[in-house]
């Protein structure tokens, strides 16, 4: 083999190596692009599951008489969004080539770490999950709840927090945990409430005309339910008055305005009829030496 030869062969060689390189690189130019693309579709599926499991889930909330509550329907989807790109993101993975099983075996070493570091939040978690089935209350309810207790207007529950909004209007975030292990009380539970309240009259007032004063009142309210007749009887004699319990029931979302109303009402009643409404007094008795 001459010199000539040994140099076309050698030319011919680094040709091939040139065009196995480029070949190459197109290649993994060409698997870049695929992957991206898988990705993506990956992605937009994603988002119109999550939307379309989201927009059914609303729907079935807001159904009249349905059992799936909108505070349930909150709880759930927030969970179902939560699983589905954690899916998404798995197998956006495994588009990619990436080896997943060292990635679950550490998953599962650092979900032991977590599971102590985050055992309120999965309380939480696992608290809102009962919160959501029983339905305690709803969203737009007042209710009393968490330790110590606040009052306020549901707004919202997630995964890990009640939301409620308070007569002030300060916006108050309680973990579900701490809401499901204290008493919560729901006013809003029932279309009519009972509305508590105490008349003082003076000592030697007429009771009975006293009595008769406070009903002809509560009759001038047509927001009282007259099939549950009011209580109205005397519930104990006081230090400086007799005390008269005054217990009418009323639409829930009148129970202020009546409590309110009331109070102007019955002072004026009572000065008409001349029914005196007393106040804390003291008697001094003065006895000299020797009388």
């Amino acid at each position: 083999m001459d010199a000539g030869s040994g140099v076309l062969m050698e030319n011919n060689t680094v040709v091939v190596e040139e065009v196995s390189g480029l070949m190459a690189a197109i290649n993994g130019a060409e698997r870049i692009l695929w992957c991206i693309l898988f990705s993506v579709i990956a992605i937009i599926v994603a988002r119109l599951i999550d939307y379309m499991i989201s927009r059914v889930l609303r729907r079935a909330s807001q159904k009249v008489g349905a059992n799936f509550t909108p505070l349930m329907c909150g709880f759930v989807v927030k969970v179902v969004h939560a699983f589905i790109w954690v899916i998404t993101i798995l197998i956006v993975l495994q588009i990619w080539g990436i080896n997943l099983a060292p990635v679950i075996a550490g998953l599962g070493v650092a979900g032991v770490v977590l599971g102590f570091a985050l055992q309120e939040s999965i309380g939480s978690i696992f608290s809102g999950l009962i919160l959501a089935i029983n339905t305690p209350f709803g969203v737009g309810d007042w209710i009393d709840c968490g330790d110590p207790v606040v009052s306020g207007t549901v707004v919202g529950m997630d995964a890990f927090s009640v939301t409620l909004v308070t007569a002030d209007n300060k916006k108050v975030t309680i973990s579900n945990k701490a809401v499901a292990n204290a008493a919560i009380i729901n006013y809003s539970a029932f279309d009519k409430r009972r509305v508590d309240m105490v008349v003082q009259i003076e000592y030697g007032s007429d009771i009975a005309k006293a009595i008769g004063v406070i009903n002809g009142v509560l009759d001038g309210y047509s927001e009282v339910d007259q099939e549950k007749k009011p209580v109205v009887q005397v519930s104990a004699l006081d230090s400086s008055s007799v005390n008269i319990i005054v217990r009418p029931w009323v639409p829930n979302s009148e129970y202020w305005n009546i409590y309110w109303r009331f109070q102007k009402d019955i002072y004026a009643a009572l000065e008409s009829a001349g029914i005196g409404i007393p106040f804390n007094q003291l008697d001094v008795h003065i006895h000299k030496d020797g009388e």
